[in-house]
């Protein structure tokens, strides 16, 4: 894996990592009482999402140690992903 292939790998994880956090203790306009005329009571108020790209980032890397661990380790390789012997050329 080159280096390009590993920010990508990373950013990629990030991403699912972060998409995933983003609803977690959100208080909503609703939830307070404290809804604004012309909004949805659904619009978050309290959403901490400096902290949330923070601890991201931190449970993005262990994920992918982990992963790039797999990959370099070659635990999984392109071959068993091939299920119908289409991923490598023919021997």
């Amino acid at each position: 894996m080159g280096i390009t292939s590993a920010l990508v790998l990373y950013a990629v994880i990030w991403w699912m990592v972060f998409l995933i956090a983003l609803p977690i203790k959100v208080k909503t306009q609703g939830d307070l009482g404290e809804v604004e005329p012309g909004t949805h009571a659904g619009a978050p108020e309290i959403h901490n999402t400096r902290r949330k790209a923070w601890i991201t980032t931190w449970v993005a890397l262990v994920i992918w140690c982990i992963v790039a661990g797999i990959i370099f380790a070659e635990i999984i390789t392109l071959s068993d992903m091939s299920w119908f012997d289409r991923a490598l050329p023919p021997l």
